[in-house]
């Protein structure tokens, strides 16, 4: 089986062997690779540890529970993909402060989950713009995954719409 894999950076489809039964394909096949995220003051976040995924460079945040307990989290950069290491010894549904690890400051704050939750969003920036109308949207909530991915230019959204197979 092939999952296509869309190149945001430039622009490109290229085709990529499956190798998970874990990730989460939108329409169409396709698979979305986080391959740059910026925190708030434009440090990349992804390739920051010598953690991967499928070949990938994790994206890396620094976390902060209610008890005071710092570590770092490598989050797998698939799109809709669970996989995470380091710091995951976290109680699903704990609330978390989350930071960029480079630059210490907290993620920029986008507002409220919208199911009755406590999550609130934060952004991780997918161009060194530091635009909210490109971001991977992440909450701060420990094992609720409800992130999504704003792009503004409508890129990935319209070839999966367009490219049905």
């Amino acid at each position: 089986m092939v999952r296509k894999h869309i190149d945001e950076e430039n622009l490109r489809i290229s085709e990529m062997p499956q190798q998970r039964d874990s990730l989460l394909p939108v329409a169409g096949g396709v698979t979305v690779v986080v391959t740059q995220a910026f925190g708030p003051t434009g440090a990349n976040l992804v390739g920051l540890s010598d953690v991967s995924f499928d070949g990938y460079p994790a994206v890396t945040l620094l976390l902060k529970t209610p008890e005071g307990r710092e570590g770092l989290v490598h989050l797998s950069p698939f799109h809709g993909d669970r996989r995470k290491a380091g710091m995951t010894d976290i109680a699903p549904g704990t609330k978390l402060e989350i930071f960029c690890p480079v630059s210490k400051k907290k993620l920029d704050k986008l507002g409220a989950v919208d199911d009755g939750s406590p999550a609130e969003y934060f952004a991780m920036y997918l161009t060194p713009k530091l635009e909210p109308a490109a971001c991977v949207m992440l909450t701060d909530v420990w094992d609720h995954y409800h992130s999504r991915i704003v792009d503004d230019n409508a890129v990935v959204s319209y070839w999966s719409r367009t490219h049905p197979d």
